[in-house]
């Protein structure tokens, strides 16, 4: 069972979210701020991948589902 109402709060919440992981993968100063470099073979874009996770996340917080797009439809 899902609560249809959202707190305030939870809505303030999930758009810093939004915008933080906005301007991370939108980074204007060109790696000036960076968690892990993008050089290091790997691992160097998990926190590129950590930032679209957040803001798949907090999208959806806002009632936008972006992860349908990313499911296979099966067809008979």
């Amino acid at each position: 069972m899902e609560n249809k109402e959202k707190s305030p709060l939870r809505k303030f919440i999930a758009a810093i979210g939004l915008l933080l992981g906005i301007l991370y993968i939108f980074n204007p100063t060109a790696g000036f701020f960076e968690l892990i470099p993008d050089n290091m073979p790997i691992l160097g874009n998990l926190d590129e991948a950590g930032a679209v996770w957040i803001i798949l996340c907090c999208l959806r917080e806002f009632n936008i589902d972006l992860t349908r797009f990313f499911i296979k439809i099966k067809k008979n």
